[in-house]
């Protein structure tokens, strides 16, 4: 990944990335080519593993049992208008650009067909969504035999992290006037969640 040095985060924002992501997309080459599906994954620091699961007929999962596999996790991106630049009306030497928040995870990936422990992610995982909701749903809501049928439906992945690449493209390399235009101007797009990372990350 090129990283210019004004876009490289911190460990700790990349951890937070990790952390607060919602799904990310897998992929993985296998004899047909490049495989990839997009799933909920959690981060476990200890261990330094990504969990998800894939549905059971996607054949994805038969292949990528000990592949290397890259996961591309994103924040936030948005498109950022040269309009919103105090630097437009100084001099006009302004382009559009994307704002943007990602982190490529490489390593090697073990398939679970286990019901066990796929079911142990799978309370993981809707634990983890389900947080702060009034009346979180929890999975012994379901009628025991429906959910043993749904965990048959559906296989565990584990990537075990190797390295990760990350990139917060937030707009670092301008002013601090223009930084103040891509804050108004995503907040009144009504992009919320980009004008605060552009806030956070500010120089």
């Amino acid at each position: 990944m090129y990283v210019p040095s004004a876009f490289a985060p911190t460990d700790e924002a990349v951890r937070e990335l990790l952390l607060r992501h919602r799904a990310a997309d897998l992929v993985t080459a296998g004899p047909d080519g490049l495989a990839a599906t997009m799933l909920p994954l959690l981060y476990d620091e200890q261990r330094r593993t990504l969990r998800g699961h894939l549905a059971r007929n996607n054949d994805h999962w038969r292949t990528a049992d000990g592949a290397a596999a890259l996961v591309i996790v994103r924040g936030p991106d948005a498109y950022i208008s040269p309009s919103w630049y105090a630097t437009k009306a100084e001099h006009g030497r302004v382009v559009p650009t994307w704002n943007y928040v990602t982190a490529h995870v490489h390593g090697v990936l073990t398939v679970h067909d286990d019901p066990e422990w796929v079911s142990d992610l799978v309370r993981a995982l809707t634990d983890r969504h389900e947080a702060g909701r009034p009346a979180p749903w929890s999975v012994d809501d379901a009628p025991p035999k429906f959910y043993a049928g749904q965990l048959r439906a559906i296989v565990g992945v584990e990537l075990a992290i190797e390295r990760i690449e990350a990139k917060f493209k937030l707009s670092q390399n301008r002013p601090a006037a223009d930084v103040d235009g891509v804050i108004e101007g995503l907040r009144d797009a009504g992009d919320p969640e980009s004008a605060a990372a552009v806030h956070d990350h500010r120089r």
